[in-house]
């Protein structure tokens, strides 16, 4: 676990009072939390945690291999971890106290960036042309808790499904529920990533089953009447995937890095420094990371941006 975000802070900043060999010592501890290992998540945070470890002074960033959005969230809020990935919608129901944080109450969490669009992967047996069509089949839903079960069950929803009686469910996470697609044991799994994600990549190219990705734009007009301002319409250009030959209308929601609400705007700043002092590289982490830039993470949501964060993006000249 992290220690405590103010020591933290302190042991930084008061560490030139110190002699040299103790302010050696004093290093900045870092925790992002990621996703799982065939996620864009893992790959982003992975990469923000060398660049930071690589260029801020005296600081070690070490990222976390999770479930997701909701792990993050809760470890965020937990003061567990520093910076955390996660859908816009996710923080939006933490924030509430509800869906997959009824329990607990609400979570303390603020935005720190807006990252990139996560687009609902609906990968299914060429059989299945709808999402209807999953109707009495074995599907994967993500991870236990995960935003992608959420949107999974939201999407299903959307088209007249019971997500808990007319699916068989499996709880599996991108990697998993390649590995079982490949394997026959699943007719189709839902996941919200990144384009291009590693683990739907290599299903598509290794050719062991094979494999379509579904239309989901007749959901999205449901879903948005229920949720409105979360989720957009999407096309995955043709080819985002080997066979893949023809775009693929989807739903899109907004990926955010939050932090605790409460945690030290030094810190807050500091971070901040460290992602666009060193923005070239950060872009170099992944295609989706090539979309960061100072406007685009100073997106407005429906979340509030950390204050230290609204203070930043406004000294760089940003409109908000």
């Amino acid at each position: 676990m992290s220690i405590n975000l103010t020591r933290r802070v302190a042991l930084a900043s008061g560490a030139a009072m110190l002699s040299a060999p103790v302010f050696a010592q004093s290093r900045t501890r870092l925790t992002i939390a990621t996703g799982g290992t065939g996620g864009v998540y893992f790959v982003y945070g992975g990469g923000l945690a060398r660049i930071l470890t690589e260029k801020m002074q005296n600081t070690q960033a070490t990222a976390q291999v999770t479930g997701g959005s909701v792990d993050n969230i809760n470890l965020v809020s937990a003061g567990d971890a520093d910076m955390g990935l996660s859908t816009l919608d996710s923080v939006v129901d933490a924030l509430a106290g509800q869906g997959a944080y009824a329990q607990g109450g609400k979570r303390e969490v603020s935005v720190l960036a807006v990252l990139y669009d996560n687009i609902l992967h609906v990968v299914a047996q060429p059989s299945i042309n709808s999402i209807a069509d999953m109707k009495g089949k074995r599907i994967g839903v993500g991870s236990a808790g995960s935003s992608t079960e959420g949107w999974a069950d939201r999407t299903l929803e959307a088209a007249g499904l019971n997500p808990r009686t007319d699916i068989t469910r499996d709880n599996l996470g991108v990697a998993e529920c390649a590995n079982a697609f490949a394997d026959g044991k699943i007719a189709g799994f839902f996941w919200g990533g990144g384009i291009p994600t590693a683990a739907v990549r290599d299903l598509a190219q290794g050719g062991r089953a094979p494999m379509k990705l579904v239309d989901a734009s007749k959901e999205l007009v449901a879903m948005n009447a229920k949720y409105p301002g979360l989720y957009r319409g999407f096309t995955m250009p043709a080819n985002s995937y080997a066979g893949q030959t023809a775009p693929v209308p989807a739903i899109g929601v907004a990926n955010v890095i939050v932090v605790n609400s409460k945690a030290p705007n030094a810190l807050v700043t500091r971070m901040l420094e460290g992602v666009f002092n060193n923005l070239t590289d950060v872009q170099g982490i992944h295609p989706e990371a090539r979309k960061l830039n100072l406007q685009s993470a100073a997106t407005k949501t429906a979340v509030a941006f950390h204050p230290a964060a609204e203070a930043f993006y406004k000294s760089k000249g940003v409109a908000m």
